[in-house]
Order: structure tokens, then C-alpha cells, then sequence
């Protein structure tokens, strides 16, 4: 029977299913868990999922929940949910949207017959909002094929997600969506949005426009968003997006359709504030009856313009002026309906004062969050990215009256998120930026000088760990290749490049990058050059002794081979090969006549040998049976026994004498007269048969010396002196001197050591190293013979030190001290542009123009030096140097030919001479007085009243002229007027200009007889007066016609016009009617029926208004029309009364030809009827007589009367109650003519 498998029990009570989404949709994916405190996970492709703009996980008890944010293609794939042990996949598809046919145009009629699609059950929310990034393979509505937004995605550049163009109705959403992978980037990139070619949107966010940005470090995904709140038809058309990020570069188009809205399009303030024909007694009132009726949508092709908005920004004085300009006619009720209308905003009860939307603050530092609450005992609660915030180290809440703080301490880049205030229903939101401060370089890299073949390692420390760094060489990225030729290495802070087995292709500036700074180094690799510290040397060996070959190398690593006649030798037994540093050692031991031949060691790598001869001594030794005396056999440095023995100091010195005798010699080892025994420490005297040997532990200098050795026996005795010399390494050299610097080298200079070491000095190393830096870099492997050295390949402006090593057949000396710190720097370029300004008798004044090469150091200054021709000696001609570039040298001889040269000193010294093309005479050159009147004075100069007058004039003549000022040919006022005169030019200064500076300022410079004029007419303007004597001429309709004279006082200018303003009497709030008016004479039109006006103009010229207008003395009413009156019936009081003459007609006497006049007042209620009669003939409708009537005078014209016209004239007034009479005589007499006197 098989055995019961167990059954697995779930963490989940309710699992998460498949589910199928349109693009741009929101999925939320649910589940619970058995646990309430279970952990749980969610996974995309077996990755872990986070929080972020993208996906949101939220956990209430056991239930747990991802919502996927704004659906693209690429979140088709794979999820799970994981709780414990237990693990459950779904999955996402998505729902390709079928492609909407393009609408056809449809008449009005149509629009208004056609019924509305059937709504959908839930209602999306409101205001509307679409995204211009999820529209991959979906056609927008209403366009043909061949016309839709390109919507694949190119992310061959910086992009990994492009905006999609969209489409959108007036007054709804939209958003636009850019995402950049940061992964490969050392810096944030930068965005710029435009519209069309170049329009910035960055400088238009506000109401309507939002940029927003966001970094999501899990994925390292840069997201910049687009927001377009309540779109307008304008806002339709071509934006562009672009990224940059340092030498990177990507950009994006994309479209936008504003489609008009379907309900509200047709209404149109302007519509609404236009008066009906038939408005009646409700004049003045607002008629919305236009918007109740049906009427078609009309598209207009005028901009949607706001005009609420222009009105409520537009001053009152421009309301007239709009409401002419959008047809809006109803003025009073627009001025009404614009009075009622407040801006009201939505206050928060629980709130006084929100949050800020955004906040900054670095990495590290802290931030406090601030509140004012309307209760000061509310209680409120803090959340970040929705999740609710508990009081911990980090996280501090404080509460101080009605203010709530939250602060946060040592932010990091994981406390970049939204927070929210909550109180009850209502929060207040912001977003809190971290910046993350810039990496810098704490420590830099060093140059390197390294052999072939050798690891090399540059090592830099930055100021944050797990910084991200880049290295480059020679301007070009380095990364890690298959053969593992570059490696890079992190610990905390230091970075470390590894380059294994350097070969001369690695040489170059290597470079590390940081978004903060960067370090510069240099690697120099050389070949390899092996030295022979101590060469094999020539054996003679008696049998059965010990053969030793040794040699030394300067390399330890070198490896070799030993060869006997050609042969390669291989260790036995007796033979033994050794390799201990740079010490190889042959050793046979129990010589043989067979060994005798010729060594050779053979170094592995390099293409020589060591040799020496290996020769067999053959001893024979015959029986004498009789006393031997001591014999001393010391013959290995030929046939003498006197011999110098070398010993390197600190080596052991051991000397082996060969000695016979018999019976046995008893041996004394001496130096001067000193016995040597083994009580000295470093001393040891051994015998044993056949060889005595004294042996030093360390050879010291002191040991140097003849050393003698003494054998005695009876048979007699034997000596001999050994010399033994001691040698070292030399002492180090004294501190190098530094002769000079160039742009990337210096010489530098040194004296020999004082000790050689006992042998000859055959070179110097010398190292080089930046002044903070402790890594010194040679310069040389080859011992340099000279004292005097030329480092080159250094980087100017840096500061470098200095050192040497001696070097002899030994080895090589304790370095120097290092040299005074020294910077290279190349002597700048030659001054250009020396030239001649000014020459007199004894002095001359130079111009020059600075190097165009300075270098890195500073320009410390200039040398001027001169001579005579045809000498070389040139004198310095001030002491010191000067940092102008132009002198004046004085007391040169007069008459004299003279060269001058000008060189510029830095810390590298002078650069080359700037010398004339040829030699000066000293002497003064007459010159024509001559005034050089600048352009802006050759017309008039016009200034306010109050400005300050500053006339500079130059002019030339030699010697100095004499200057004079005239204003209208008199002298000037010094009180008003200050005049400074210098070699060059003389200025006018006025501090404070009136009317009477006005004139003509005249300017002479004079030389003996020699002269030159210029005149400067200068004009003082001010503000005019007031217009004189404004009156209504007439009124009539909606219009009154206005009369006016120019003002008496016109500013000194001419009236460049006038401004004219209305105002009604009930509010007396003046409008501007005309401005900058030419005429003394205009209409004003669209009055108000009903309104009284009165009116005010200012006179205009070219500094301004007039201080004060001038007002019309009479109102205008406008008449009410189409109404008539009905007057109470009251019992009137009658004022009547009859004519009567208040003055009567008096007779006259008259000349032929003369106009006459008769006159007199009359009185009468109701006013009476006036007829003149003539010999009682009434003469009204005569044309040779004219009557008029002014205020109850009466006047009787007679044109040009003859003697005919003589007689009676009577005046008869007429009314209702009665008449009167009243009369006169006009005697008419003929002209008398000169002819009628001479008669």
C-alpha cells in the first residue's frame, strides 16, 4: 500500500487571479493571508517588488494588495505573491484596444438630432485624466491611418521609456510620462520640455503646467512627468522632450490634440453681457435668455481667450477699453456682475497654514516639517508614501501650541518620499527632495614609474562610501575585458585600479572620475635592465675540497641555469644549486679531477652569461720524517702573499689561510700591534689542520686595515700581512638645488656625497614627488654620471620636491634631503602691442597690451627698460615692477634716439622682450588744436529738470591748450555751472539742471593763435501745465463733443498730445477715454443713457502728464430715450406777466454805411413774442435786419443803413396777459468826402 502524501497547507485564504487590462489602466491584485502578521512579498519575474510611482503595496490586517500604476506593454508578464513557504503565480495580460474608425464632420443639425451613447455603469472619476505615455499600438481616436503619433519606442538613447503623443478635451488632463535608466550615469540627467521649436515650458509652470521628477533607487530609473491641467484649444500642437547628462544626449517629439468640449463650448461671456433689442424698462440687467435656446456649436477660429480673467487682472481705468474690444456693450451690468464677483478660496477648517508643496535638504542634515492646526488639542498623524510614521530616533514629533512639527534627522536618500498631515478627513501633502551632496576626491592619485612586467596599483579615497566612480585612461573609459587586464577594487572609500603585467602600451594619464571632482596621474613603465652586483670568479680547488661559485644580480625574481662546458648542470649529490634573493650559489662539494671545466650561469630572460674556470689543484704529499717549519700558503691574488681583501660593510669578513707545518704551528692573528683574540664580540680566531681562520660578524668601517697573520712551530716561524679594505655604500648627496623651472620641467643640481663609500661614485638616482603627496616616483634606473639633471614630464602648477641617491660599485646611498618645494612654470609670452602714446621734450608714455600666454602662475609684473641706439646696455627705468600696462618715462635727454623694450615677469622669470620696431627721438611734436565733439552732442541734448548734465569733450593739441566755455556768447556762472579742464578733454558739469540752463553752450580751445569751436545746444523740459478753458460744446445721442486750448506753459517741449477722462457723477471714478490726443477738439462716445458726466484732460510732452487736469466747468447729461413722462398734477402758482420795456429804444443818429444798432430789455411771463415794425411796418422777415435776444435784451441790427432806412422804429412785445410798445427815431446822415469839404 502506498504511503499518504501530506497535504500541504497555504498561507493565503484568498489568492490572487489573472487578470486582463486595457494600457493606461490601474490594476489592483488582492489577497489574504491566513496570519494577520504574516510577511509577505511580492515578485515581478522572480525580482522583489518595492514601492514606488509605478507600484503600490499596502497591508490592512491580512489583507494585502499591489496596485500596478498607468499599464504599458512591458508589465505583461509574470507575477507572485509569496507568505512563508507558500508561493502563488498570476499573471497580467493586456488588452489590445480595437482602432477606432475616424469621425465624419456632422452638420449642426445632425449633432442636435443625434442621440448620446449609452453611459457606462461606474462613472470615471473626475476631471478626466490621460496619460501621453500609454499609448502603444492604439491609434488616437478620429485620425486616418496615415496620420496617427508614431508610438514605438526607440531606446537606442538615453531613454528607456518616450512620451506618446495624446489627445485630449478643453478642460480635462493629461500627462506626459519620460523615463531614463541612471544606471550608466555618474550625474542626474537634465529635462527640458518644449513646445514647438523653442519654448521652454520650465519657465510657464504654474496653474495650468507641472513638472514633476522622481528617482526610484531599487530600479535606478529616472521618471519625469508632464502634467496638463485643464487643457485649452491652445495648447494644442508640437512639444519636444530632452535629456541630457554630460556628453550624452537624447531627445524626443510628440504630439497633442485639444479636441473642443461638447456641453459648455458655446457659451461665451461676451454673448451674455451684449444688451437685447427689446430690453425695455430692464436696461442695465444682465439677459441670459440667449443661453436657453437651442442653438448649434460653432466653431470658432478666434483663440479661447478668458475675458473674467483679463478683467479681474486689468486695472479700472482699461475696463472701457476691453468691453470695446470683446463687443461687450452692457457696460453697467458688466461692471455690476464684476463687483459681485469675489475670489473665493477654500479655507481649511482643520488647517491653518499647510505644508509647503516640496521641501530640499542634503544627505546627512535634518529637515522640520511644519503645521498650524485650527485646534490647538488635535491630534494629527504623519505618513510617508502612505504608510503611517511612529516616533523613533529618527523620526521626532513635536507639538507647540496650534503649530505640529515633524522632524527628521540624518537624511538619507530613502527619506525621499511624499509626506502627508492628517486631521480627521482633511491632510495637507508636500514631497521631500534628498540632494545628494557631490562625491569629492579626499586623496588623489599618485604618478607611478614602474618596470615591465609589474603590477601597478592607483589608489584614490573619495569622501562617501560605495561612491560611484570612473576611470579612464588617456580620455577613454576603462572596463573590464576577458584577459582581467584592468581591475577595480572598493574598500569603504579608497578605490583601487589594478593593471597586471604593465607592458609600455599602459603608459598614459590615468584618470578617476567623480560628480563631484576628478585626479590625474602619470604611469611610465621601462624595460627591465639587469645588473651584476658580483660576478663568478675563477676557482682552484685541491681534491676533495669544496668548489663555491656565487654571483650576485640586481633582480631577485631572476631565475637561472647553470652550464658545465655547455652542459646543463643538475644537482646531485654532491652538487648543489641555490637561489637566495639576489644570491645564486653553485656548490661541489668532494672535488673531483673530473669536475674541472668551464661554469656558466645563464639568467633566464636575458641575453648574457656569467663565466668562470673551475681548476683542479693536485696535491702530493711525500712522507719526511723530519720537522716541517710553519709555512703560510696565501696565493689565490697571485704569487705574492701580500693581498688586499674587499669586504662590503655589514657583510662577514672571514679570511682562510692555508698553512703547513709539522709539528703543527700554533697561530696569532695581529693588527698593528694589537692581539686579536675571540674575546673582541664581532671577533673569531679558529685553527684546524692545514687552515687558520679569522672571521668579523658585520664588517664595520673601523675594520679596515693590515691584518698579519703569525705561525710558529719549533722548527721556525712564517708571516704574513693580509690588507683588508672596507667599502660601502656612499653617503647621501647634500639637498638638491633648484637652477630653474620650464612649463613641465625644471634643472636641477646637486654636490657629489662627501664619502664615496671607498669606491668611486659612478652615477645618482634621482626621484621626484608632488609636495602633498608621499609616494616618491624615479626619474632614472641608469646611474646619471652629471650633477646637473633635467626632470621633465611634470604637470605644470603643481608644486613637486626633489631628491638624489648616489650610487657605487656597492649599491646605492640614503637618499638626500628634498629640495625647497617648486612649482614648473614657464615664463609668459612677450608683451604685445608696445607702442608710442605721448612724446615731449623729456618724456615719453608707452602702451603695451598683456601676454596672450600667461601660464598658471601669476603675472607678478612688468619691466620697462631703454637705451641709446647703437648701445646695448639697457637701464632699467623705474626701479621695481609695475602692474600697469602704461608708463610715463621722464627725465630723457632731449634730442636723443632711443629704444625701449618691455618684459613681463612671473615666478618663471622674464619673458622674451617686446622692443619698438625703431629708435625715438625725444622731442616734442606740435599739434593743432583740434575738439573732437562726440556724435550724441552734434543735436540737441534734451534733460528733465532735476538731471544732472555730464559733458566730457575731448579734444588734442600740443602744448596743453586753453580752454573756454560761453554760454550764448556770455560768460558762464561758476554758482551753476562747473567746468574741468585736463590734457585730453574738458567736461561741463551741471549737478541739478533748471529751465534756465537751456542754451547754447559754446567750447574754444585756443594754441597762441591757433583755435578750434564747438557748440553744444542743450534744452531743459519739464511737465506742461494744465489745458486751458475745457468746456462741453455739445451733447447729443450717446455722444458730447469737448473744446479745450493748449496749456500756457508747455514744459519747454512741444505737446506731443492730450489724455481725457470721463467720469460719471454718482461714483465719480474716472476713465480714460483718449490718449496721446493731438487735437484741442474731440467726441466722446458710447456714453450711458441716464449717466451725468463730467469731464478732465491732461497735457502730454515727452517728459509726461500734467500735474493737474484741467476740468470742465459743465456736466453733460445723456437723455433717456423711448420714455416719456408723466408729471404729477399739481396746482401750478401763476407767475404771469405782462410785457414791459425795462429800458426803452433811445433815438439815434447814424452815419450812411455803418452798421446800427438798437437796443432794449423787456420782461414777461410767459416769455413775450418780439416784432419790430418801421414806420409801423414789421420788418421781421427782412433780410437787411437782424434781431436778437439774450436774457430779455433785445437788439435790433441794421446792415450798412442808407438815408432811407431814417424813421420811426418800434418794438412791440406780446404774451397771454398782455402787450407793450415802445419806440424811437433814427436819423440816418450821408457821408461827407473830402471833395464836399473842399466845395
Amino acid at each position: 500500500m502506498p504511503e499518504p502524501t501530506k497535504k500541504i497547507v497555504s498561507a493565503f485564504t484568498k489568492k490572487p487571479k489573472s487578470q486582463t487590462a486595457e494600457i493606461g489602466a490601474t490594476v489592483i491584485f488582492e489577497t489574504e493571508t491566513e496570519k494577520p502578521d504574516v510577511k509577505v512579498r511580492w515578485q515581478r519575474d522572480s525580482k522583489d517588488i518595492s514601492s514606488s510611482y509605478k507600484y503600490t503595496i499596502s497591508a490592512e490586517g491580512n489583507i494585502h494588495s499591489l496596485t500596478i500604476n498607468n499599464i504599458v506593454q512591458e508589465d505583461a508578464v509574470g507575477y507572485a505573491v509569496i507568505a512563508g513557504v507558500s508561493k502563488v503565480k498570476f499573471e497580467l495580460k493586456i488588452k489590445e484596444s480595437e482602432v477606432k474608425e475616424p469621425k465624419k464632420a456632422v452638420s449642426p443639425d445632425s449633432a442636435v438630432a443625434e442621440p448620446k451613447p449609452e453611459e457606462p455603469k461606474e462613472a470615471p472619476p473626475a476631471p478626466t485624466e490621460r496619460s501621453g505615455s500609454v499609448s502603444d499600438g492604439v491609434a488616437p481616436e478620429g485620425l486616418p491611418e496615415s496620420h496617427q503619433p508614431d508610438t514605438r519606442q526607440d531606446l537606442t538613447g538615453l531613454f528607456t521609456e518616450k512620451p506618446q503623443s495624446g489627445e485630449v478635451n478643453v478642460g480635462e488632463n493629461i500627462s506626459f510620462t519620460a523615463r531614463v535608466c541612471g544606471e550608466s550615469l555618474l550625474k542626474k540627467p537634465a529635462v527640458k520640455w518644449f513646445k514647438g521649436k523653442w519654448m521652454d515650458l520650465a519657465s510657464k509652470s504654474g496653474k495650468h503646467l507641472q513638472l514633476k521628477e522622481h528617482y526610484d533607487r531599487n530600479t535606478k530609473v529616472y521618471t519625469f512627468e508632464m502634467h496638463i491641467i485643464a487643457a485649452k484649444a491652445n495648447y494644442a500642437g508640437a512639444y519636444r522632450c530632452e535629456v541630457s547628462s554630460r556628453d550624452k544626449f537624447d531627445s524626443c517629439n510628440f504630439d497633442l490634440l485639444v479636441h473642443e468640449a461638447r456641453t459648455t463650448e458655446g457659451f461665451d461671456i461676451r454673448t451674455a453681457f451684449r444688451r437685447t433689442t427689446d430690453a425695455g424698462d430692464d436696461s442695465g440687467e444682465l439677459d441670459f435668455s440667449a443661453l436657453l435656446k437651442k442653438r448649434t456649436v460653432q466653431v470658432s477660429n478666434e483663440p479661447d481667450v478668458d475675458v473674467w480673467d483679463i478683467l479681474q487682472k486689468a486695472p479700472p481705468s482699461e475696463y472701457e477699453k476691453i468691453a470695446f474690444q470683446y463687443g461687450i456693450t452692457d457696460l453697467r451690468g458688466m461692471l455690476k456682475r464684476l463687483k459681485k464677483m469675489k475670489k473665493e478660496e477654500k479655507k481649511s477648517a482643520a488647517f491653518l497654514r499647510k505644508l509647503d508643496p516640496a521641501y530640499q535638504v542634503e544627505k546627512g542634515h535634518k529637515i522640520k516639517l511644519q503645521v498650524e492646526v485650527a485646534n490647538p488639542d488635535a491630534e494629527v498623524k504623519w505618513t510617508k508614501n502612505g504608510q503611517e510614521i511612529h516616533p523613533t530616533g529618527r523620526y521626532i514629533f513635536e507639538s507647540v501650541g496650534n503649530k505640529r512639527f515633524l522632524t527628521i534627522n540624518n537624511c538619507t536618500l530613502a527619506d525621499d518620499a511624499a509626506y502627508s498631515c492628517i486631521i480627521g478627513d482633511e491632510k495637507t501633502v508636500t514631497e521631500l527632495f534628498v540632494k545628494e551632496p557631490p562625491v569629492l576626491i579626499v586623496r588623489n592619485l599618485e604618478d607611478q614609474m614602474v618596470m615591465k612586467g609589474e603590477r601597478v596599483e592607483f589608489e584614490c579615497e573619495v569622501s562617501e562610501e560605495g561612491a560611484h566612480v570612473k576611470w579612464e585612461k588617456d580620455g577613454v573609459e576603462l572596463t573590464r575585458d576577458e584577459s582581467f587586464k584592468y581591475r577595480f577594487k572598493k574598500d569603504g572609500c579608497k578605490h583601487v585600479l589594478i593593471i597586471n603585467d604593465v607592458t609600455k602600451e599602459d603608459c598614459g594619464h590615468y584618470r578617476v572620475k567623480t560628480n563631484g571632482g576628478q585626479s590625474l596621474a602619470e604611469l611610465m613603465v621601462q624595460e627591465k635592465q639587469l645588473e651584476v652586483y658580483q660576478n663568478i670568479a675563477d676557482l682552484t680547488v685541491k681534491a676533495k675540497d669544496q668548489a663555491v661559485f656565487k654571483c650576485e644580480v640586481s633582480d631577485e625574481n631572476v631565475k637561472g641555469i647553470w652550464y658545465k662546458n655547455g652542459v646543463e648542470v643538475k644537482p646531485d649529490a654532491r652538487t648543489h644549486i641555490t637561489h637566495i634573493g639576489r644570491i645564486h650559489k653553485l656548490t661541489i662539494d668532494d672535488v673531483k679531477p673530473e669536475d674541472e671545466g668551464d661554469y656558466t650561469f645563464v639568467p633566464e630572460g636575458y641575453a648574457f652569461n656569467l663565466s668562470a674556470k673551475l681548476n683542479f689543484l693536485e696535491v702530493k704529499i711525500d712522507f719526511v720524517p723530519r720537522q716541517d717549519p710553519p709555512k703560510i700558503h696565501l696565493d689565490c691574488m697571485g704569487s705574492t702573499a701580500e693581498s688586499t681583501i674587499l669586504v662590503v660593510a655589514g657583510n662577514k669578513l672571514r679570511l682562510d689561510v692555508p698553512i703547513t707545518g709539522d709539528p703543527a704551528p700554533t697561530v696569532v692573528w695581529t693588527k698593528g700591534e694589537k692581539v686579536l683574540t675571540d674575546s673582541d664580540g664581532r671577533v673569531h680566531v679558529d685553527t684546524t689542520k692545514g687552515h687558520c681562520i679569522f672571521t668579523i660578524e658585520g664588517a664595520e668601517r673601523q675594520d679596515e686595515g693590515v691584518y698579519s697573520v703569525i705561525v710558529r712551530n719549533p722548527a721556525g716561524e712564517d708571516t704574513a700581512d693580509i690588507n683588508v679594505k672596507v667599502v660601502d655604500v656612499p653617503d647621501p648627496p647634500e639637498a638638491p638645488r633648484i637652477l630653474g623651472v620650464g612649463e613641465d620641467s625644471c634643472i636641477v643640481q646637486w654636490d657629489p656625497p662627501l664619502f664615496d663609500g671607498g669606491q668611486p661614485v659612478i652615477g645618482y638616482v634621482l626621484e621626484r614627488k608632488k609636495k602633498k603627496s608621499y609616494r616618491w616616483m624615479r626619474l632614472n634606473f641608469d646611474p646619471y654620471k652629471e650633477t646637473t639633471y633635467e626632470a621633465k614630464r611634470m604637470i605644470e602648477g603643481v608644486a613637486y620636491e626633489m631628491r638624489v641617491y648616489a650610487v657605487n660599485a656597492i649599491g646605492m646611498s640614503r637618499p638626500s634631503a628634498a629640495s625647497q618645494p617648486f612649482v614648473p612654470i614657464a615664463p609668459t609670452s612677450e608683451p604685445i602691442g608696445l607702442c608710442v602714446e605721448d612724446i615731449s621734450d623729456t618724456t615719453i608714455s608707452l602702451k603695451w597690451r598683456a601676454p596672450e600666454r600667461i601660464g598658471s602662475a601669476e603675472l607678478e609684473g612688468y619691466e620697462v627698460e631703454y637705451c641709446k641706439e647703437g648701445s646695448d646696455e639697457w637701464v632699467p627705468a623705474f626701479t621695481g615692477l609695475t602692474d600697469r600696462t602704461s608708463v610715463i618715462i621722464r627725465d630723457l635727454p632731449t634730442g636723443e634716439k632711443m629704444q625701449f623694450r618691455v618684459r613681463a615677469y612671473n615666478m618663471a622669470g622674464p619673458s622674451a622682450p617686446a622692443t619698438l620696431q625703431q629708435a625715438v627721438t625725444i622731442r616734442e611734436i606740435m599739434q593743432r588744436p583740434k575738439i573732437w565733439l562726440p556724435r550724441n552732442l552734434r543735436q540737441t541734448l534734451i534733460k528733465k529738470v532735476g538731471e544732472t548734465i555730464n559733458l566730457v569733450i575731448p579734444f588734442q593739441g600740443k602744448p596743453r591748450p586753453q580752454v573756454t566755455w560761453t554760454k550764448n556768447d556770455e560768460p558762464l556762472d561758476p554758482k551753476q555751472v562747473s567746468i574741468r579742464n585736463s590734457d585730453t578733454d574738458t567736461i561741463l558739469f551741471i549737478r541739478r539742471s533748471e529751465r534756465k540752463d537751456s542754451g547754447k553752450y559754446e567750447v574754444q580751445v585756443q594754441i597762441e593763435n591757433v583755435e578750434d569751436r564747438a557748440s553744444v545746444i542743450i534744452q531743459i523740459v519739464d511737465l506742461p501745465g494744465p489745458p486751458l478753458n475745457l468746456k462741453v460744446i455739445d451733447v447729443w445721442g450717446f455722444n458730447v463733443a469737448l473744446e479745450w486750448k493748449p496749456p500756457k506753459d508747455t514744459g519747454n517741449c512741444e505737446i506731443t498730445g492730450y489724455t481725457i477722462q470721463k467720469a460719471d457723477k454718482k461714483t465719480m471714478e474716472w476713465y480714460t477715454v483718449y490718449e496721446l490726443y493731438r487735437r484741442t477738439n474731440c467726441v466722446v462716445s458710447d456714453l450711458i443713457m441716464g449717466n451725468e458726466y463730467v469731464f478732465r484732460a491732461y497735457a502730454t510732452n515727452m517728459v509726461g502728464l500734467s500735474p493737474d487736469p484741467c476740468l470742465s466747468k459743465d456736466s453733460a447729461y445723456i437723455q433717456k430715450t423711448g420714455i416719456v413722462y408723466k408729471p404729477p398734477c399739481y396746482k401750478d402758482h401763476d407767475f404771469s406777466e405782462a410785457p414791459k420795456f425795462t429800458h426803452p429804444l433811445m433815438s439815434r443818429s447814424v452815419i450812411a454805411g455803418y452798421n446800427a444798432t438798437l437796443s432794449c430789455s423787456v420782461r414777461g411771463i410767459p416769455k413775450p413774442k418780439i416784432t419790430w415794425y418801421k414806420n409801423k411796418m414789421d420788418i421781421t422777415n427782412e433780410a437787411k435786419y437782424r434781431m436778437f435776444s439774450n436774457q430779455g435784451v433785445l437788439t435790433l441790427e441794421i446792415r450798412k443803413p442808407c438815408p432811407f432806412d431814417g424813421g420811426v422804429y418800434m418794438c412791440k412785445a406780446v404774451n397771454s396777459s398782455g402787450e407793450d410798445i415802445v419806440e424811437c427815431k433814427l436819423e440816418v446822415r450821408p457821408q461827407v468826402t473830402k471833395e464836399d469839404i473842399k466845395k
